[in-house]
C-alpha cells in the first residue's frame, strides 16, 4: 500500500480509537455526506468472522470470487504470508467485521454512472478499513475484484505515541477515476481523509437518523430524478412571493419520500389500490398536485387559497378551508393524513388520525413549534428546542395509540425530521380504552397550557387511567369486536363535542390573512429615527474605540461597533415595544436598512463603503452586468444626507441619489414571466 496522505490527531478526551471507527462507519453509512455526487448505499450483507470461522471462506461466500485471488489479495494487504488460510486468525485476536454495500451514485445526466458494489474489510486489531470494489463482468452478476482502485483507511501511533489516521491505495499509478463511484486519489487524501481526521476527533452525537432510514434510497433516487426532471419548469412560472426553488424542490422531495414509502407500503400489504390522502394545511397544494398526478387520490385544505391553486386545473383539489379539530375533520375513508408545516395542525395530526379510523395513518413534518392549545412551552434545556419538540410529537402520536417512526428528508431545510405513524400499537378492540388515553392526555396538556398562561409550574405527569366515557368511534372492524363496542358520551372530559362539532373551544386556526410583521409595515418616520438614533451611537462609538487613528488621518468615520443588547439599550421602551410586535424586531429593522448597517453575530456597525474601493478591480471582474436603472437613484442616500463627512462613494458610483437633482421616479414594475397556454397545460397536466 503506498501512502496518500497522513494527519497527525490530537487526542485531548481519549476518544480515540472508538470515535476513528464511528468516523469510519459514517463513510461506509452514509457516502453522500461527503462524495455529493452519491445519493448513497445499500448495505447487501455483513458478516462478523468470529473464531472459528474462516475469513477467507467469507469473502468467498460474499462475492464469489476465486479463493486463490482471494488469499493473494488479504496477503498483500496484511502484509503477512500466503499461508493466511490458516494463519491469520493468530495474528488477530479482536476479529474482522466483512460488509457488502452497492454505493449508489446521483441520477445524473452528466455523470451515467451505475451503482457499483464494494467489499469492506475493518480489521478491528490493526485499526483500519479496506475498501475492495468488485465490478459485475456478465449479466449474471459475475464479480471480479477492481485492484487498481483499492484503498485502505488505518489509524495508527508514531514513535511520540501520536494518533496518525491516513489513507493508502494499492496501484496508485494505474488507479482509474471516473470522479463519482471512483474519485481521484487527490480526493480521498484533500477531501474524504479529512473528514474522517474531523469525525474522528470529534465528541458530537446526532440527534436525528441518518436520511432516508426508513426507504430505499435507489427508489428514492430514480423517483426523484424523473420528477424533478418534469417539474422544473414550475421554477419558472411561480407566481406566489416565496422562493420558487426552496419551495418546488422541497416539495417534489416529500412527494418522492411518500410516492416510495407507500409503494413498499402497498407491496408488503398486498394493496389493491394506490392509497388515499389527505393534506391539511397544503399551503401552495403543490405536493397534492405531484401525489394526485401519480394516481393517488387525494386533496388539500387550507385556511388561505394561493395565486398557484388555479394554474393546476381541476384533477387538483383544494379546499379553501380552516381546519378545527372535531367531528367535521374526520377522513374515515382516507388512508394517509399529510401535514407538511402544518403549524398549529401539528400535534393534533396522530388525534385526526387515530379517530378518523383505524386503518388511517399519518405523515407529519413539524416545523412551528405549537402545542394543543397554543404555541409550545420548554420543558427542559437538555436538548434543542427542535428536539424536544419532536418528542412531544412522539410522545402525542404514542399514546394516540401509533407505533411512530422517524426519519430525515433530504429537502433545503433546516427543519427535515419526519413522523410517520403507520401502525398501531394496540388492537382494534381496545379502541374504547385507548381513546379515554387520548382524552385524558389531551386534556392533561389543556391544564398544562394554563398553567403557563398564569406563570405557575407546568406538571409532566399525565393520568392516562380508564373512565367510564369516551367517544362513537367510527370503526370498520371485524365482527368479532363488535359486542366489545360501547356507546359512551364525554361526562368527565372537557374534550366535549360541541354543536359544531368540535373537540375544543379555544383552538385557535391561523388568520386567513397573512399579517407583514418584517418591520416593513411601520411608519417611515419612525424608522428613519431609529435608524438616524442607533447610526448616531455608532459614530460615537467610533471617536472613542478608534481616537488615535481617527486623530491622525482623519479618515471618513466608520464608526465603531456594538452588541444588539447595547442598542437596544439606546432605544426608549415604546420603541422597543413597536419593534417586539415583528418578527425579528429590532434586527431585522437593522438588517432592512443594509445601506446603512452591517449586523453579524450579534453586532452592529456602519457598513463601511470605503471597502467598495478598495475592491473595485475584484467586483468589476465578478460583475456580469450592471445594476438596473430602474432601481437606481430612486431614494435619497442615507450617508449623503446624515453622516457628518458625506458619502464616501462618488455620485457617479454610488447606486443612491446624491441630492434632489439626483432623484428619479422609480420605473420598476414587477415583470411577471411570460408563458404559453401549451406550455402551461404541459407542465400541469391540464
Amino acid at each position: 500500500m503506498t501512502v496518500i496522505r497522513e494527519i497527525t490527531l490530537e487526542d485531548p478526551t481519549g476518544a480515540l480509537p472508538e470515535r476513528f471507527w464511528s468516523a469510519v462507519d459514517v463513510w461506509i453509512e452514509k457516502p453522500h455526506v461527503v462524495n455529493r455526487r452519491l445519493c448513497g448505499m445499500k448495505l447487501c450483507d455483513e458478516r462478523e468472522v468470529h473464531e472459528k470461522e474462516n475469513l477467507l471462506q467469507v469473502l468467498q461466500d460474499l462475492s464469489k470470487i476465486d479463493v486463490t485471488i482471494l488469499s493473494e489479495l488479504v496477503a498483500t494487504i496484511h502484509c503477512c504470508s500466503q499461508d493466511v488460510h490458516s494463519n491469520l486468525w493468530a495474528r488477530n485476536s479482536e476479529g474482522y467485521k466483512i460488509l457488502l454495500r452497492s454505493v449508489i451514485p446521483k441520477s445524473s445526466p452528466r455523470y451515467k454512472t451505475s451503482a457499483g458494489k464494494e467489499m469492506i474489510i475493518k480489521d478491528f486489531c490493526n485499526k483500519r478499513a479496506t475498501f475492495i470494489p468488485l465490478v459485475e463482468e456478465n449479466s449474471e452478476g459475475m464479480l471480479r475484484l477492481k485492484q487498481t482502485n483499492i484503498y485502505q483507511v488505518q489509524l495508527a501511533e508514531n514513535a511520540s505515541h501520536q494518533w496518525l489516521i491516513s489513507v493508502s491505495a494499492l496501484c496508485l499509478e494505474d488507479w482509474e477515476a471516473d470522479g463519482v463511484i471512483y474519485p481521484k486519489v487527490s480526493w480521498l487524501g484533500a477531501e474524504l481523509l479529512s473528514k474522517l481526521a474531523k469525525w474522528s476527533t470529534e465528541n458530537k452525537i446526532s440527534e436525528f437518523k441518518s436520511t432516508l432510514s426508513l426507504i430505499s434510497v435507489e427508489k428514492y433516487n430514480s423517483t426523484y430524478h424523473r420528477l424533478k426532471e418534469q417539474y422544473k419548469e414550475m421554477v419558472k412560472v411561480w407566481p406566489e412571493v416565496t422562493d420558487p426553488e426552496k419551495f418546488v424542490f422541497e416539495d417534489v422531495a416529500i412527494a418522492t419520500y411518500l410516492l416510495v414509502l407507500w409503494e413498499e407500503e402497498q407491496i408488503k400489504k398486498s394493496l389493491p389500490e394506490k392509497q388515499s390522502f389527505v393534506d391539511l394545511g397544503c399551503g401552495n397544494g403543490l405536493l397534492v398536485h405531484i401525489l394526485t398526478n401519480e394516481g393517488h387520490r387525494g386533496k388539500g385544505i387550507d385556511v388561505r387559497r394561493r395565486k398557484i391553486w388555479d394554474m393546476y386545473g381541476p384533477q387538483t383539489l383544494l379546499e379553501e378551508c380552516a381546519i378545527i379539530p372535531g367531528d367535521s375533520f374526520l377522513f374515515p375513508g382516507i388512508d394517509w393524513l399529510i401535514g407538511n408545516h402544518s403549524d398549529e395542525l401539528t400535534p393534533w395530526l396522530p388525534v385526526i388520525a387515530a379517530r378518523s379510523s383505524y386503518f388511517c395513518r399519518y405523515f407529519v413534518l413539524p416545523c412551528c413549534f405549537f402545542d394543543l392549545y397554543g404555541k409550545y412551552c420548554r420543558k427542559q434545556s437538555k436538548n434543542t428546542q427542535y428536539r424536544e419538540y419532536l418528542d412531544f410529537v412522539i410522545e402525542v402520536g404514542s399514546i394516540c395509540g401509533f407505533q411512530v417512526e422517524e426519519d430525515t428528508l433530504r429537502i433545503p431545510s433546516t427543519k427535515r425530521v419526519c413522523l410517520i405513524g403507520k401502525e398501531r400499537s394496540y388492537s382494534y378492540c381496545d379502541e374504547i380504552h385507548i381513546d379515554e388515553q387520548r382524552k385524558d392526555y389531551i386534556n392533561s396538556r389543556q391544564q398544562c397550557s394554563l398553567n403557563v398562561a398564569s406563570g405557575t409550574s407546568c406538571f409532566t405527569e399525565r393520568n392516562c387511567e380508564t373512565s367510564n366515557s369516551t367517544d362513537n368511534i367510527n370503526n370498520e372492524s371485524s365482527k368479532s369486536c363488535s359486542d366489545e363496542r360501547t356507546q359512551v358520551s364525554h361526562d368527565k372530559c372537557n374534550l366535549n363535542t360541541s354543536s359544531s362539532g368540535s373537540w375544543i373551544t379555544n383552538f385557535q386556526p391561523r388568520e386567513k390573512t397573512e399579517q407583514v410583521r418584517n418591520c416593513a409595515s411601520l411608519p417611515r418616520d419612525f424608522i428613519n429615527s431609529v435608524v438616524l438614533q442607533v447610526a448616531s451611537a455608532l459614530l460615537e462609538a467610533g471617536k472613542s474605540q478608534n481616537q488615535s487613528a481617527y486623530k491622525q488621518e482623519r479618515a471618513w468615520n466608520k464608526g465603531g461597533t456594538l452588541t444588539l443588547r447595547e442598542v437596544a439599550e439606546l432605544l426608549s421602551k415604546d420603541t422597543l415595544q413597536k419593534l417586539k410586535n415583528e418578527c425579528g424586531g429590532l434586527q431585522t429593522l437593522l438588517k432592512n436598512s443594509h445601506q446603512v448597517f452591517e449586523v453579524q453575530n450579534g453586532n452592529v456597525r456602519i457598513r463601511d463603503w470605503t471597502m467598495l474601493k478598495q475592491s473595485d478591480d475584484c467586483l468589476e471582474k465578478k460583475r456580469k452586468l450592471p445594476p438596473p436603472e430602474e432601481v437606481c437613484k430612486t431614494r435619497i442616500c442615507w450617508f449623503f444626507a446624515n453622516h457628518p463627512d458625506g458619502c464616501p462613494l462618488t455620485s457617479e458610483r454610488c447606486s443612491y441619489a446624491h441630492g434632489a437633482g439626483e432623484l428619479r421616479p422609480s420605473q420598476f414594475k414587477s415583470k411577471k414571466k411570460c408563458i404559453t397556454d401549451n406550455k402551461v397545460a404541459t407542465l400541469f397536466k391540464l
